[in-house]
Parts: structure tokens; C-alpha cells; sequence
């Protein structure tokens, strides 16, 4: 990684992801943008906090973080667009906020505005996850649930590659779910190997089956009995169904988990 930009409204939990962020970046000697969009605040109250949370930044951190604050005004969407444009990022970190985590943000919030509108990978991260959990709580499992349909660009899933490398002794599952008493199709099969593929042999990656009539459902079951998972990660297709329908209405339990979604396609 090169680039992460991180969205802050001075909340708690977009300071909380400002910190995963920056840890990340550290890891990487990686360049932070930390942007805040301006759209009603008063400005000078805002570069005022901006400055204090720089300052505050580097103390946790180290005054060699690679890190840049920016003021941008505009609408969320139109603005985000022209800074990713010109900052190039090849992760959005945010977070999410309250006792109902990811319910609360994605379902018509900017967030799930953001996962939908742009190309760039988002790690939206709840405010109860602290980059530690990895280190200290041994959660070093992440859970690629995936429907093993054949990704359209092979890099879609590298940022998770990156990310994961970051970790002490990382584990990938490669986690699909079916129904019960049915055959994986060769094509899936392929695609599941190829995933597995990716990560090999760097980091150790294994495949896990879940037998359930509804998918979101299975991989809940999945990730109630494996503790030491410490980040999830999901394609969007350009059809947009995984976040609108599955994600949003049935994921959102899972609130204390960082959630990657990675974009397939074209476009």
C-alpha cells in the first residue's frame, strides 16, 4: 500500500478509525490522507480541530508518520470522487458509529453511499475494534465469505493480501456457504483454489464450507465459532445486491468486526 485515505467528523468512532488507519500506514510506510469534508461547520472551528488531531496523531504515533490533513468542501460523493482522483488511494478506511454498529451506518447513511459510489476498497471499521485485537487478542483469522463466483479483475482481492501481511501469523478462510445435499460446480471449485492461490504461500489460507439455506446466515454461524476472527472481507459485484441486501439487512450483527469490501468488475 501507498495511499489510505480516512473520512473524519471528529466522532469518536471516526477518530477510532483514524487510529486503525494509521496503524495500517505505519505497518506499510504507507502515506495517510486524513480529509475532513467540509459542508456546514464554521471553517476555522474545523482546522482548528484538524490541527489538534494531527498533534494528537503524532504523539500516539511518532512525528514520522507519513500523514496529511486536508480541508475539502463540497457534497460528500462529488467531493470524495475529485480526492480520490488526485490522492490516488488504494484504501478508504471509516467508521462506524453506535451500540448498532454497522445497521445503524450502512443502511441510508454516507457510508453505504461511499461503498457504492466508489471503486476504491473501504475498511469500515465499528467503534468497538481496535487495531490491538490483532496483536494481543489473537485474532489473526479473516474470513473472505464469497460466493466463488469467477472474479471478473484478479486484482480485486490483492488489498486483502496487503492488509493480511500486516498481521503476526495470518490465517485467510476462504468461506463459502451452500445448501445442503448439493455439488460444488467445477467453475466454483476453480475459483475457490484460484483464491486460495492468492495468499500462498505467504500466508497460510485454507477453505471452509458452511451447509445453509441463506447465505448471510451461514456465515454468521461460521463467525459465532470462530473467535479468533478479527476482520471480514466481502465482494461487491457491479450489481450492488451484496451490500444493499445481504450485508446491510442480515450482517449487521456482527458489529465488532471490521469489515473489508473489496469491488469486481470492469468498471
Amino acid at each position: 500500500m501507498k495511499n489510505v485515505l480516512t473520512l473524519v467528523d471528529f466522532s469518536e468512532a471516526s477518530t477510532n478509525a483514524l487510529s486503525f488507519a494509521a496503524e495500517l500506514c505505519k505497518r506499510a510506510s504507507a502515506r495517510l490522507v486524513v480529509t475532513h469534508i467540509l459542508q456546514k461547520d464554521d471553517e476555522e472551528e474545523t482546522k482548528m480541530k484538524l490541527r489538534a488531531l494531527e498533534s494528537e496523531l503524532k504523539q500516539s504515533f511518532g512525528a514520522d508518520l507519513n500523514c496529511h490533513f486536508t480541508l475539502a468542501h463540497g457534497s460528500l460523493i462529488s467531493t470524495l470522487e475529485k480526492i480520490i482522483a488526485i490522492q490516488q488511494p488504494e484504501l478508504i478506511v471509516m467508521g462506524t458509529k453506535g451500540a448498532t454498529g454497522l445497521k445503524k451506518i450502512l443502511i441510508g447513511s454516507n457510508t453505504v453511499n461511499v461503498l457504492a459510489k466508489t471503486r476504491v476498497p473501504v475498511l469500515v471499521i465499528p467503534e468497538v475494534a481496535r487495531f490491538e485485537n490483532f496483536l494481543t487478542n489473537g485474532k489473526n483469522r479473516i474470513v473472505l465469505a464469497t460466493d466463488l463466483d469467477t472474479l471478473e479483475n484478479d486484482e480485486t482481492i490483492d488489498i486483502l493480501k496487503k492488509i493480511a501481511l500486516l498481521l503476526v501469523e495470518p490465517k485467510v478462510v476462504v468461506l463459502s456457504v451452500r445448501p445442503k445435499n448439493t455439488f460444488l460446480p467445477d467453475v466454483k471449485r476453480m475459483e475457490r483454489d484460484y483464491l486460495l492461490s492468492v495468499f500462498n504461500p505467504e500466508i497460510e489460507s485454507e477453505r471452509a464450507t458452511v451447509f445453509s439455506s441463506s447465505v448471510i446466515g451461514g456465515i454468521n454461524y461460521y463467525l459465532n465459532r470462530t473467535a479468533d476472527t478479527g476482520l471480514v472481507a466481502m465482494v461487491a459485484r457491479d450489481s450492488g445486491a451484496l451490500i444493499q441486501k445481504h450485508y446491510t439487512r442480515e450482517m449487521a450483527s456482527h458489529t465488532h468486526l471490521p469489515l473489508l469490501v473489496v469491488h469486481d468488475g470492469e468498471g
